[in-house]
């Protein structure tokens, strides 16, 4: 029967990864995996465990205990999301996000791709990877008109955006599972992924700033447009600054981080409906669009714009990976790769290697399942690392670098060609830095 476990496993995820190939969104295969692992053990009444992380075994459990078990962990990540996502999707429709173009006004190339990069470094350890390249690709479309060039400024701000993202604990959805499933601390995160992560953005862009594509000036004049309200800006720094907050409000408060992120909703939304309606008092009395305008509630607009499919994706594939764990599957697996590659480090950045031909999700996921390690031990710490910033090497690898790739259709050969051995020179020489600080500095 584990065979057949297996089987259904590997189907779906084949499914997820050819997503592109096969034209079905990899939402589909997640919940279909998810839901027929369960009913297999359901209906062949398979023992289920829980790992007993202090003792470094299992221990026999009922599958509702287990299941609720899970989903609440699972529940806990998703929850977290959707705060974060409508906090970005209120800003967005304030159009505060405007706001970071005022900051750009150099034409040489090389300056603004270290702009760019610096920006995708700093906004994906905030608003995640993700939402930070969907919104400087947007800018960059604004500012670049030559293609080909804004080809080259995507493939960095991939790279960038998924450096950036790997040493916070908001940064990417995978360093955000190992915040919330409390394998590292979001000060120990930073301290000991801060720095391997800059190595990983800048050591590609001082390569790239030697191409032909980064020499010169940009044509034609950098337009600065106004935001489209008023209150842009100050959406802006609110809902960054509320997302920043959640980190300190969990070390406060020992509270899981989605209790955090809720407050923080609730006092960005605040800002957002007193704001809204100021701005409805002032334009109702031109004419009576504004006026139905003004009644729009931000917050219900922003909630009706969160990327459903995804939430859906990331329950159905960690409680699909949550079914093989609780058949003690995972930890089998662990002990055996253990035995056959006696050194982690290597196995930590297979890991990396393999979240840039498959999800990273799942592959974290899996390895929460797999080790046992206590919180913040290097190993998670490496993990965080090369999860979040080996997906760079294939434009399939990441989510930056698959919304990017719809962005601005950039074919997949062009991207393998040219930028998947800059991002590799970075996860290499990054992984290097963070096996030397580790050795050498954090830990004598």
């Amino acid at each position: 029967m584990e065979t057949i476990i297996i089987i259904v496993f590997l189907a779906g995820y084949l499914a997820i990864t050819l997503e592109h190939t096969i034209k079905i969104d990899k939402l589909i295969p997640a919940l279909a995996m998810m839901a027929i692992l369960w009913a297999i053990i359901a209906l062949n009444h398979m023992q289920v465990f829980e790992v007993n992380t202090l003792l470094q075994e299992l221990e026999p459990i009922g599958i509702d205990a287990i299941l609720l078990h899970h989903l609440g962990k699972t529940a806990e990540i998703l929850v977290f999301l959707l705060g974060a996502m409508t906090i970005v999707e209120i800003i967005d429709y304030f159009d505060g996000f405007a706001t970071i173009k005022g900051y750009i006004r150099t034409r040489s190339k090389k300056k603004l791709l270290w702009l760019f990069c610096i920006l995708a470094f700093i906004l994906s350890a905030i608003i995640d990877n993700l939402t930070a390249t969907i919104v400087l690709i947007t800018i960059l479309q604004k500012v670049i008109n030559d293609r080909n060039t804004r080809l080259w400024f995507a493939g960095m701000i991939i790279i960038a955006a998924n450096a950036g993202g790997a040493w916070s604990p908001i940064g990417d959805v995978t360093t955000t599972m190992l915040w919330i499933a409390d394998k590292v601390s979001a000060g120990q995160l930073v301290i000991h992924v801060l720095i391997p992560s800059i190595v990983c953005m800048i050591v590609p862009t001082v390569i790239a700033g030697y191409n032909k594509a980064f020499q010169g000036q940009i044509e034609g004049q950098i337009i600065n447009e106004s935001p489209k309200s008023k209150y842009g800006s100050t959406m802006l720094y609110l809902g960054l600054g509320a997302i920043v907050f959640v980190p300190f409000f969990k070390t406060v408060t020992h509270l899981p981080p989605y209790v955090g992120m809720m407050l923080s909703l609730a006092v960005v939304a605040t800002f957002a409906e007193i704001y809204s309606n100021k701005k409805f008092s002032i334009t109702s009395i031109d004419n009576g669009a504004h006026q139905e305008e003004g009644h729009h509630s931000p917050v219900h607009h922003s909630l009706s714009k969160i990327e459903l499919p995804s939430i859906l994706f990331f329950l159905g594939i960690l409680l699909a990976v949550a079914a093989l764990e609780s058949l003690g599957m995972l930890f089998h697996y662990a002990e055996g790769l253990r035995e056959a590659i006696p050194n982690t480090d290597i196995v930590v950045m297979l890991f990396g290697v393999g979240s840039a031909v498959i999800d990273n999700v799942p592959l974290v996921a899996a390895s929460m399942g797999m080790f046992g390690e206590a919180m913040d031990s290097p190993l998670w710490h490496f993990i965080a690392y090369s999860a979040g910033t080996g997906g760079s090497m294939l434009i399939i690898g990441s989510a930056a670098g698959v919304v990017a790739m719809g962005m601005e259709k950039i074919d997949f050969f062009w991207y393998f060609k040219n930028i998947a051995w800059l991002a590799m020179a970075g996860f290499v020489s990054g992984a290097v830095v963070f096996i030397l600080l580790r050795d050498f500095v954090l830990h004598g």
